[in-house]
């Protein structure tokens, strides 16, 4: 079988059998190229015009290195093997690899234009990217490119290693079949999350996403979750780390927790979005995204752009308003952010300003925006030097204290800005006041 080389940014190449290289030519994937990673991102750093396409097969990359340490003999303990008798079976494993690298270029042919930027909004109740990408992966043209490898993959397998669990609930995982999901998408060492704080990082031309993640993959390992409480026994295996990988987790967090604060809700990234969304709902003829699958692999960001461009040059656009305001660089400006301080005298206390502003300013005139970093606490199972099964948060004081990143944005016509930033300073102590005394 020939092996296909694909020159990255990040990884230098990756490579790829034939068989990958059919499910890379495929619609779904191919259109990948026309998804920009992090929305309208290049608006405020210009060179983050990287696309999910590329993302993919750096995804696929890294699974395949993962797979390749967490399953080599010498770094299984017996009662893995014994838990995980797939990973003695050497066809097993071929097939599982094959699956592994396959779901991973796919785990994002879900994402609609400009990927996460108007997707909770605008999809109906219940659906989200993963649920998509479950509809594609079983699609008549996937179905057969699964069917046509050699041996066949099983396209349920796909699926399951795509979304994972969290995702899946639907869906019955092994514990096998769970592990190298949380390969792909998994809250502490997912390859999707490596990839995109590296990449979005590199193209964004920022420090912050940066970590030793060939140090960090060396190290991990297939382990049993550390007992809790009276209990002696161990849990259920998954990916944790040796002892001596534990400062490049820690990096790895700290990287996540640096590219949210400095890059991902930056404030003029997001209120792009926020009229991104408000484009959409004027243009799309329902207000939302399609899910027909034949629908959804029909629209990217090109189609978006294009229809963007039309209603920023006529005035009679319904669109026109959010259009100009993306095209010309009109976007709303920050009026009020978080403040610990305001917090401490009301957790509301952004929501009060968004209200009184909008009293003020008028419903038009005004948006927030609040976001809280979610995701499973960042703890998992470290082997240590003496061969103990031990949690992470009690080996790292790093991961233990990792700040939560939470913002909340009121954002303000600019014509508007000095008066509200006026108003605000007069009014602000009167408005931010105990949450008890709201009606």
């Amino acid at each position: 079988m020939a092996t296909y080389e694909i020159r990255d940014a990040v990884h230098t190449f990756v490579r790829l059998s034939s068989d990958e290289r059919r499910v890379l030519d495929s619609a779904p994937v191919q259109r990948l190229r026309h998804i920009h990673q992090l929305g309208l991102s290049h608006l405020v750093y210009p060179g983050a015009t990287h696309r999910r396409f590329e993302h993919s097969l750096g995804v696929a990359e890294l699974a395949g290195r993962v797979f390749d340490v967490v399953t080599h003999p010498e770094a299984l303990s017996d009662p893995i093997r014994k838990l995980l008798p797939q990973i003695t079976d050497e066809d097993e494993k071929r097939y599982w690899r094959r699956v592994l690298r396959v779901a991973a270029l796919c785990h994002d042919v879900g994402h609609l234009p400009f990927s996460h930027a108007a997707e909770k909004e605008l999809l109906p109740d219940g659906w989200d990217h993963e649920r998509l990408t479950r509809e594609i992966l079983l699609s008549d043209e996937m179905r057969g490119l699964w069917e046509s490898m050699t041996p066949p993959l099983r396209a349920e397998d796909v699926v399951k290693l795509s979304v994972g669990p969290a995702k899946g609930q639907d869906l019955i995982f092994s514990n096998w079949e769970a592990i190298l999901s949380e390969v792909i998408v998994g809250d502490s060492f997912g390859v999707d999350r490596m990839d995109y704080l590296l990449r979005d990082s590199h193209h964004a031309g920022v420090p912050y996403g940066r970590f030793d993640h060939y140090r960090l993959i060396d190290t991990l390992r297939i382990l049993q979750s550390p007992s809790v409480e009276d209990r002696e026994e161990l849990g259920e295996p998954g990916l944790g780390v040796l002892e001596g990988g534990i400062q490049s987790a820690e990096a790895l967090l700290l990287a996540r927790y640096l590219m949210y604060s400095q890059v991902y809700l930056h404030p003029v990234r997001r209120v792009y979005d926020i009229h991104l969304r408000d484009f959409l709902t004027s243009w799309l003829p329902t207000g939302k995204f399609p899910t027909e699958v034949s629908e959804v692999l029909q629209i990217s960001d090109n189609e978006v752009l294009v229809e963007l461009a039309k209603a920023n040059s006529d005035s009679a656009s319904p669109a026109h308003d959010s259009a100009r305001r993306i095209a010309r660089r009109e976007h709303f400006r920050e009026l009020y952010r978080r403040h610990p301080a305001d917090v401490a005298i009301s957790p509301q206390a952004a929501r009060q300003v968004f209200e009184a502003t909008k009293e003020k300013f008028g419903e038009d005139s005004v948006r927030d925006d609040a976001f809280k970093l979610g995701g499973a606490v960042n703890d998992f199972p470290v082997l240590s030097k003496d061969q103990r099964v031990v949690s992470a948060m009690s080996m790292s004081e790093t991961i233990s204290r990792l700040p939560v990143v939470a913002i909340n944005f009121v954002f303000l016509d600019p014509e508007l800005l000095e008066l509200g930033k006026a108003w605000l300073g007069k009014e602000r102590s009167t408005i931010i006041h105990p949450e008890e005394d709201l009606p």
